[in-house]
């Protein structure tokens, strides 16, 4: 019997976060486990709940929601040997598709994590983001999107209708109406790798972002590097016809897309050369303005996925 402490979005709609946080906690408990509820009245609580119950000891910890959840759990468990299970009910899910996890299916979910709590966890890197002014930092486990995909992203979190995974397209739209491209500066390994006006940068550990739209298909959750998807100072025609090939992962055959690789990327602002960036986003959450850090550390995060 493991003892798993579960966290369920406590910014679900009224009374949908406790009924799920029932039926979830019903599932573990009916293979013969016991649940630690973790839930708080926002994400806050729920956070500073998670970190209590790595010091006082549960044998996993599981989150149930969208990346919003995903992120939180991320951000408490990496770099520490305790797993993480994920039960992928939001709008994006990104990561669990990256890790090939069902999706809004609870007993699927609660049955993958009995078979990686029986196999043992699976091992991929994580992605140390800071700002570079200071030592502070976070953790992500997909995608920081830091140009026009971030500006999509901050738009879809924005929006109520429609729902799913659509509201990204509904958001894409929205954003090329007034798009222009924005001045960056990248540096990969200590060395000056890119400065120009670019539509978009990512800074990929997985290959998914928005919903599905394959940003980076060949970055891989445990070679220890990071995909740095580029897209040049493209026209908002040429955007336009590149952007929605993004979701097959055919936009990297485009002359205009670059893909540089490291281990360590620092994205900065260049407003002198375009636009200033958006805020960047990681795993669909916003994490703030550039200049940012990047750090992957291979094999820090344990997930309850299955072999890859």
């Amino acid at each position: 019997m493991a003892v798993l402490g579960v966290v369920v979005n406590p910014t679900a709609g009224k009374g949908k976060a406790e009924n799920q946080g029932a039926r979830v906690a019903a599932l573990i408990k009916a293979r013969g486990h016991e649940v630690v509820d973790l839930s708080a009245p926002d994400l806050a609580g729920a956070h500073a709940s998670a970190r209590q119950a790595v010091v006082d000891g549960v044998d996993a910890l599981i989150v149930a929601g969208g990346d919003g959840m995903t992120h939180l759990g991320v951000n408490v468990v990496a770099g520490t040997t305790l797993p993480l299970g994920i039960i992928p009910l939001g709008t994006g899910n990104d990561v669990a598709r990256i890790l090939g996890l069902p999706r809004h299916d609870l007993e699927a979910s609660v049955e993958a994590i009995e078979r990686g709590l029986e196999d043992g966890p699976r091992l991929i890197d994580a992605v140390r983001v800071s700002d570079t002014s200071h030592s502070m930092s976070e953790w992500y486990a997909g995608v920081l999107s830091a140009g026009f995909d971030a500006a999509v992203n901050a738009t879809a979190n924005r929006l109520s209708w429609p729902r799913g995974e659509s509201v990204y397209v509904r958001a894409l739209f929205k954003e090329l109406a007034h798009y222009k491209p924005y001045g960056f500066e990248i540096d990969i390994d200590g060395e000056l790798a890119w400065q120009s006006a670019a539509a978009l940068v990512a800074v990929a550990n997985g290959s998914d972002i928005g919903g599905g739209m394959h940003i980076a298909p060949d970055a891989s959750l445990d070679d220890g590097l990071l995909d740095v998807v580029i897209a040049g100072p493209v026209s908002t025609a040429t955007l336009l016809t590149v952007f929605p090939r993004v979701y097959r992962g055919t936009h990297v055959t485009h002359p205009a897309v670059s893909i540089l690789r490291g281990r360590e990327v620092t994205v900065k602002a260049r407003p002198d050369l375009g636009l200033a960036p958006p805020d960047a986003h990681t795993d669909g959450e916003k994490i703030g303005p550039l200049p940012l850090s990047c750090r992957c550390e291979p094999g820090a995060l344990r997930v309850l996925a299955g072999r890859a």
